[in-house]
């Protein structure tokens, strides 16, 4: 199928100009949303407890978050699911996490008669306690049997520490080493208590759809080699395209995949979604899709320096795009269909995804035809053209002499 005439030339480079102009302002305009409002990170990126929940009577987001409010917690976000089977489907965060704080675990520790330094009125002496990383969960060693209710009073008091119901808790995991496991109420625990308290009878349900979690110093950890992922994949696009081709080419492919990159977020942020690990996924996808794109373009262009011997590179750079656009349209459009359909019909991570790649993908396009090849000549003009003129006077002058 051919979208294009045959034979006919458009002039792209004579429009490059205003694209190269839209583009500066796109690229500054998203630098200046990155700080101003900023991006809403997800919990992958700066920690917390996230909640979904599929409320069985009508509630308000306002409603969610005065009662979350009223418990022990602190700047409450709630986000509406789209949801076609239940209409008061919300994600809960918050920013506490279930992690024990060291001191917290020094006074347990001191409680649970562990350590050279026994305090007075110890029945029980531990050998040993673990904290799992979740905070949620307490094992303990001790030296005889342990009177189980006594274990369970020596956390009572501990701010933030609360014993999660049920008659086995705590148990006796090992009579033989007298180990016992205590669980405690995890940061998603306390939340669904707290809306149980604070909301009507019968609204919350008995458990949520998911409960996540992760801590500040993962969050950080993530952030930091998501962004580590992304720089990376542009050095080694930047050698690939120049080993491939020639330097001239190498950095209109990379600036082309840091306005798409760079783009793509930005209106992300204006769009008020979030940024999170699968937004990377999405950006290193697109950034995948685009070097691919703009190598197609460049294959041409470097199909037609050799026939079209004499031609000026805008020219040259012209014929190459006219020749790809039927090519590009198609593979573009059909992609970015499969995707509305995720984006339509489907639901939370999926949904967000299809749209950075719906995003990248007409950025991608763009790109390769008002970036990526437009910095090529320029570069070629600037400085290969004065390497040509040199060559070519040292040549004349060879014959000369």
């Amino acid at each position: 199928m051919q979208l294009f005439p045959i034979g006919k030339v458009y002039d792209f480079m004579g429009q490059r100009r205003l694209f190269v102009g839209l583009s500066l302002f796109l690229v500054l305009a998203s630098i200046v949303l990155l700080f101003v409002p900023g991006p809403r990170l997800g919990t992958d990126f700066i920690g917390g407890t996230e909640v979904e929940l599929a409320f069985e009577k009508p509630v308000t987001a306002n409603q969610i978050q005065e009662a979350v409010l009223k418990g022990d917690f602190s700047r409450p976000d709630v986000i509406r699911v789209k949801d076609d089977t239940n209409a008061f489907r919300f994600l809960v965060r918050v920013q506490e996490v279930s992690s024990i704080p060291e001191g917290q675990q020094v006074e347990m520790q001191k409680r649970l008669c562990f350590g050279d330094k026994l305090p007075e009125g110890c029945e029980h002496q531990a050998n040993e306690v673990k904290f799992s990383p979740g905070g949620e969960k307490v094992t303990i060693r001790f030296e005889d049997a342990p009177d189980l209710a006594w274990v369970a009073s020596q956390f009572e008091g501990l701010e933030g520490i609360r014993l999660r119901k049920g008659e086995n808790n705590p148990s006796l995991q090992n009579i033989r080493d007298h180990r016992v496991e205590v669980y405690l109420m995890s940061r998603g625990d306390q939340l669904m208590n707290t809306l149980r308290e604070v909301l009507p009878e019968g609204t919350v349900p008995d458990s949520a759809l998911r409960t996540e979690w992760i801590g500040p110093k993962a969050g950080a950890q993530l952030r930091n080699a998501a962004t580590k992922s992304i720089l990376i994949a542009l050095v080694f696009i930047m050698a690939y395209v120049a080993f491939r081709f020639d330097l001239r080419f190498a950095p209109g492919g990379v600036i082309a995949l840091v306005h798409d990159s760079v783009v793509t977020v930005g209106i992300l942020v204006l769009l008020g979604r979030e940024l999170n690990l699968t937004t990377v996924a999405a950006v290193l996808t697109i950034i995948g899709y685009s070097v691919n794109d703009t190598v197609v373009v460049y294959d041409r262009v470097r199909e037609n320096l050799g026939k079209m011997r004499g031609s000026s590179f805008s020219r040259l750079i012209n014929v190459s795009i006219s020749e790809m656009l039927s090519r590009t349209v198609l593979t573009s459009g059909t992609t970015i269909m499969v995707l509305m359909c995720f984006f339509i019909w489907g639901t939370g991570t999926l949904r967000d995804f299809a749209l950075t790649l719906i995003i990248g993908m007409l950025l991608g396009t763009y790109s390769s035809m008002y970036i990526a090849l437009p910095l090529t000549d320029y570069i070629d003009r600037k400085f290969f053209a004065k390497v040509k003129k040199a060559s070519a006077k040292a040549q004349a002058a060879r014959a000369a002499a």
